[in-house]
């Protein structure tokens, strides 16, 4: 619904920052039904980073409160010529005054709004100052810890001077089949009891993955140039959990709690858990990436991007590739501000990272984002970059990971490492549950270790299509998910059934991830996007440095070309452009795009 919009809605060739980009917001069907992982809300609009689609997902208390107070979805268009913000009470909506919320930190607006309007049962989805100051990768917060980050949604938002979302409702969602709900429940706690990834997630959140990447060389450090941090030890999820947790928080109605929430010092600063804590991206890029062995200085670091609304993978990253940079003598600490950008000088990427987001000084630079940031370094900045479609790449090293390359180029959005499944899910040897639900996809036939072929490739594509559908039905990919997930793909569909009482089956969710992945690529061609934005960056085509098992190893550009071309034919898209065709679109039901970007040609 919220792709229909943008598409619909929104003029061609548009600034993603000007009133005319549309805002969407928009929960699903079963949103805020009593069942794990059924509490998220997807956020579109034009990325102001990438100049294509925007995408991103959140979790949190937020969307079933948006259910609950009557509302499925918001569409926000235009500017208006104050800050203000949007109460939604019990089916009411209006909007009130914001300016004295603006310039705020989202703890300090959270609080203020919540005294305003009474703060029992309310929750508040806000920009920080980042979006307000247009930081092209500000992310939308709620909870003051929970993102939708990654496309720069949180400075649409702040383009439109629309400081907060609060909502607050008393209806609830009933489901078709209340008691196949509470066997899913069931089902649930059982699965939980029997995993071990599910129990670790738990324990040590996302972090509790980051030694397993680390052992397979996939942890990008200092900037890409290596897939093993030597301090990993250090930063992981296990010690997390030793030093520094003080609870494990959840999202509605979910039994995982995998959230961290941190309570610690660094250099006389406090980092509060009302920021949460660092999962595994923001300890990778916060640390491996910019080669920072402190997790309390990644904390703060993670508090302040929450604090300010900033995503912490681009912002992260895009430290990573100015410190690059810096070694290699395109910048100095006449450009920087006095700051001595080598990688593991911790103080100064605390205090770069506050210039981004007050715009300041070379902060201000890379506020626009590492590509449009190596345009204004000049000389071969542009070779430091890591980054898809000017979004910067997550902590996974696809050397390690080879499908996980090729998803990177062709996603719609830029770089996502939550938009296919990960290259040992499907490997040889495979058994029990997970074999199971690979073959519920009409995945039968795992590849050894390390392959890159056809039936890799249809892997990615498939395990993309249901990772489409679940972003499609707001459903958390932690819990609803085609490997080691909470639920399978079976029980996605029984889960469908009992909320909606429609009769669906596998196929029609895998129909409805492809639509997705379809709208998104033809928003993207008529904005002028096509297979010559599907590359990676020229730092994957070199080898990586250190030791471990990925040292040595380079990406193929013959190899990734080669696939695209199967990607692409199985995607049913046209080959040389990468645009979905006019049959395509049509054998989908999705002619009427062809229309409306015909029609908003004259807008």
């Amino acid at each position: 619904m919220g792709l229909h919009y943008v598409l619909q809605d929104t003029p061609r060739n548009i600034d993603p920052l000007s009133p005319d980009n549309v805002l969407t917001f928009f929960t699903a069907v079963p949103t805020g039904l009593p069942l794990s992982g059924l509490c998220r809300m997807t956020a579109n609009a034009k990325s102001p980073l990438t100049g294509a689609i925007g995408d991103s997902e959140c979790g949190g208390f937020f969307p079933a409160y948006m259910k609950f107070a009557g509302f499925d979805g918001i569409v926000i268009k235009g500017r208006s010529p104050k800050p203000v913000y949007l109460w939604i009470n019990e089916g009411k909506a209006e909007l009130r005054d914001a300016r004295h919320l603006w310039g705020k930190i989202s703890g300090d607006a959270e609080d203020e709004l919540k005294r305003e309007l009474g703060g029992r049962k309310l929750e508040v989805l806000q920009v920080g100052p980042a979006g307000e100051r247009l930081v092209r990768f500000a992310n939308i917060i709620n909870m003051c810890s929970r993102a939708n980050g990654r496309t720069g949604m949180g400075a649409v938002m702040g383009s439109k001077r629309l400081k907060a979302i609060a909502v607050r409702g008393s209806r609830r969602v009933e489901p078709a089949d209340p008691q196949a709900i509470r066997r899913l429940v069931e089902i649930g706690k059982r699965n939980y009891a029997e995993s071990a990834e599910l129990r670790e997630l738990h324990l040590n959140g996302t972090g509790g993955f980051l030694s397993s990447c680390n052992a397979i060389g996939s942890l990008p450090t200092r900037n890409f140039n290596e897939g093993q941090f030597e301090h990993f030890e250090g930063i992981d999820g296990e010690v997390v959990t030793e030093t520094i947790l003080k609870r494990r928080s959840s999202c509605y109605g979910c039994i995982l709690r995998c959230k961290r929430v941190v309570e610690t010092r660094y250099n006389g600063a406090s980092v509060l858990p009302r920021y949460g804590g660092p999962e595994y991206e923001t300890l990778c890029t916060f640390g491996s990436y910019c080669g920072i062995r402190e997790l309390a200085a990644i904390a703060l670091l993670n508090q302040i991007c929450n604090q300010y609304g900033i995503d912490t993978i681009s912002c992260g990253a895009t430290v990573a590739f100015a410190m690059e940079c810096f070694e290699n003598g395109l910048i100095g600490p006449g450009d920087t501000g006095g700051l001595e950008l080598s990688f593991g000088n911790t103080e100064a990427v605390i205090r770069l990272v506050e210039m981004i987001g007050e715009r300041e000084g070379f902060g201000d630079i890379l506020a626009e984002g590492s590509r449009r940031a190596a345009q204004a370094i000049g000389g071969n900045a542009s070779d430091y970059l890591v980054e898809v479609k000017g979004s910067e790449v997550p902590a996974h090293v696809p050397h390690a990971k080879r499908t996980l390359g090729l998803i990177y180029a062709v996603n719609p959005f830029g770089a996502d490492h939550q938009s296919s499944e990960h290259d040992p899910a499907y490997v040889e040897g495979i058994d029990g549950i997970l074999l199971e639900r690979m073959s519920s996809l009409g995945l039968n036939d795992p590849q050894p270790e390390g392959s890159m072929n056809n039936e890799m490739i249809r892997f990615a594509y498939l395990t993309q299509l249901f990772y489409s559908a679940a972003d499609t039905y707001d459903l958390c990919q932690f819990v609803w998910g085609p490997s080691w997930q909470l639920y399978g793909p079976d029980e996605t569909v029984e889960m469908l059934r009992a909320a909606t009482g429609w009769d669906a089956t596998i196929d029609e969710v895998m129909l409805v991830g492809e639509r997705r992945l379809n709208m998104m690529r033809a928003f993207n061609g008529r904005e002028g996007f096509d297979r010559s934005d599907d590359v990676l960056p020229k730092k994957f085509f070199v080898a990586l440095q250190g030791t471990g098992p990925t040292s040595g190893i380079a990406l193929s550009r013959e190899d990734i070309e080669h696939y695209k071309d199967v990607y692409y034919t199985m995607a049913g898209w046209d080959v040389a452009t990468g645009i979905p065709t006019d049959e395509k679109l049509e054998s989908l039901g999705l002619d009427w795009i062809k229309r409306s970007s015909q029609e908003s040609v004259g807008n």
